[in-house]
């Protein structure tokens, strides 16, 4: 059985609000929201209020380190609408997004590449908008 995660309850309602009421579910293009739906199955639901500051949510800038090849990067989880890899942030349609959400400091995730799966460890959580008072973002 897979680990729960941990999502705050305005999360857990903006992403279940990005799968559309959809007459084919097997359709390949929607792969990525298969994958998030399935996460968000396994959620465990807080109050922004009391989400732990360790966790990755929203909006929250990591950093990680890639296990195989031990770089390390900094992203910040976004929204389809506001991503751009070039400034680090990531989708959480993408696969290394969708790895990321729930998950907190010091967990170590895999992702399926074309080329295998990947495994990275959360070295820290940067930012989390709940832990600066930001319970709306």
């Amino acid at each position: 059985m897979a680990k729960k995660i941990t999502l705050t309850k305005t999360d857990y309602e903006r992403l279940r609000a990005l799968a559309p009421a959809d007459p084919n579910p097997l359709d390949p293009d929607k792969g990525p929201i298969r994958e998030l739906m399935a996460e968000l199955d396994r959620a465990v639901i807080v109050e922004g209020s009391r989400v732990d500051a360790e966790i990755v949510t929203m909006n929250s800038q990591v950093r990680i380190r890639d296990l195989d090849t031990g770089e390390e990067n900094e992203y910040t989880l976004v929204y389809p609408l506001d991503a751009d890899i070039r400034q680090g942030r990531i989708s959480i349609l993408v696969p290394l997004g969708t790895a990321l959400i729930g998950y907190r400091k010091g967990d170590v995730l895999e992702w399926k590449v074309p080329g295998g799966i990947r495994k990275f460890k959360i070295l820290k959580v940067l930012y989390q908008p709940e832990a600066s008072g930001d319970l709306d973002s």
